[in-house]
């Protein structure tokens, strides 16, 4: 059993006086490990990450995000950053470091006349949605309503509204930072552009980001929902999503999937979101209704927010996961065949495979426009496997690796940084495509020290 206590990086115990003096200042919560709460605030939603922080800070305000920045740094203490919690590889927790957690900041603010939405960074995606909502606006986030917006974003962020409007980062106006200094300062296309640049993408490297300022859209009804099929038709169904998808609209982002019903059938099918008007909607999903014989077809006009909760059940809490994520060069019969022979040999139900198609808004920046550098109109297939026993752990772990590794030849080499759990040789290189040799000259001017290191890492350039 781990047995954790605040601990500086050489493995010293932090003196029980600093921390006494910590707290006293300190306007949010500070969880000890012999304090109520803090079991809770240390369990996250995959269960499979099992983590014991000597120090968790739950964040009131920015000047709390400070304080516990300065104390981490005087302490020299290992550090991670929480906001929703919802990253697979678990990079919000620690052991025996602190956990500088926002999740009591979540408070959301919209302005309908110049369609902008404030954002604390400990708000989910539940949260901007509810408040948007109400003034018939969106913000492009990503799909599970229980995600902090702070990582999805820092990630990219890709969503139901991605074809249409882009990622999370091509609707961010600003960002309020804490660096690895404790300075509080703003980051946009005006004020250190540079930052704004490698926050666009570039995970936690650079600081602490407490708010953010998006762009919102008209956006309130969509027609969407989930398309389901028999497993045994899932060659067809996937290769007519796969032609279906090159004609169809912006407004339509539909992805397709190897899944299994809550009863636990084998299934395939597609999820989608059309958010342009209603009538028209009806007329460019006809025939992808009209294919085949589904075994369910829900999709219906429905609120936006309830289309950001349809796959909640799909990823519940103290499930345990293990996620990968690759582009490939095309989605021809071969990879078509190779996902549907590896899911016959899943032996988890709610094991997924995922294909993503993101042609469209996203596809018209520019590689170098932001830190998130993979702009090509490719599809992206998560493998994500989920199950409840740990005893199977590395079963369904070896399953995961086997696709994975198989994919290779088909493989760009790129994935999307918020869906892998773990890490392999020069990761932070490939995640970041031609864009790392200059994030690793923003670190060096943001972060030298490297004081923010559990994240897609990018060392400092020397």
């Amino acid at each position: 059993m781990h047995l954790a206590t605040l601990k500086q990086r050489d493995g010293k115990h932090v003196d029980s006086a600093a921390i006494s003096a910590f707290r006293s200042d300190f306007k949010g919560h500070v969880l000890l490990p012999a304090d109520e709460g803090y079991e809770a605030a240390r369990t996250i939603w995959n269960a499979s990450i099992d983590k014991h922080p000597g120090l968790i800070a739950r964040c009131a305000s920015a000047s709390d995000v400070i304080r516990a920045v300065k104390f981490a740094r005087t302490n020299d203490l290992l550090v991670a950053v929480k906001s929703g919690g919802h990253n697979v590889a678990g990079r919000s927790l620690c052991d025996d470091g602190i956990v500088i957690d926002l999740s009591l900041m979540k408070r959301v603010s919209v302005d309908p006349e110049t369609r902008t939405v404030h954002v604390q960074g400990g708000a989910l995606l539940a949260d901007i949605d509810r408040e948007t909502h109400l003034h018939g606006l969106a913000v492009p986030t990503g799909v599970v309503s229980r995600t902090g917006i702070a990582g999805l974003t820092l990630g990219g962020g890709v969503g139901f509204l991605v074809r249409k409007y882009g990622m999370t980062i091509d609707n961010l106006l600003s960002c309020e930072v804490v660096t690895a200094n404790g300075d509080l300062i703003t980051a946009s296309a005006d004020s250190n552009a540079d930052l704004f640049w490698g926050l666009r993408g570039g995970g936690g490297n650079f600081g602490i980001v407490t708010s953010f300022v998006f762009r919102a859209h008209p956006v309130k009804t969509v027609l969407g929902g989930l398309l389901l099929y028999p497993r045994a038709d899932a060659r067809a169904v996937l290769r007519h999503y796969r032609e279906f998808m090159k004609t169809a609209p912006e407004e339509l982002t539909a992805y397709a999937g190897l899944l299994s019903t809550p009863d636990a059938v084998p299934v395939v099918g597609m999820i989608v979101c059309y958010c342009g008007e209603l009538a028209e909607g009806e007329r460019v999903l006809a025939p992808m209704r009209q294919f085949g014989t589904p075994v369910f077809d829900g999709i219906e006009p429905m609120p936006f927010p309830v289309m950001q909760s349809l796959v909640e059940q799909s990823f519940p809490d103290k499930s345990y996961n293990y996620w990968k994520s690759t582009f490939v060069k095309a989605f021809d019969d071969d990879v078509i065949d190779l996902l549907i022979d590896h899911m016959e040999r899943s032996t988890s139900p709610l094991t997924a495979v995922i294909v993503e198609y993101y042609a469209g808004a996203p596809t018209r920046v520019g590689h170098a426009q932001t830190a998130f550098a993979h702009r090509d109109p490719l599809y992206n297939i998560n493998l994500s496997a989920q199950w409840l026993d740990p005893a199977h752990s590395d079963q369904h772990i070896g399953w995961t690796r086997t696709l994975f590794d198989a994919l290779r030849p088909q493989s760009t080499g790129a994935y999307l940084p918020n869906f892998f759990s773990d890490e392999v040789p020069d990761q932070a290189k490939v995640a970041f495509g031609g864009n790392y040799a200059r994030l690793a000259e923003l670190k060096a001017k943001y972060d030298p020290t490297n004081f923010f290191s559990l994240n897609q890492n990018i060392k400092p350039m020397r």
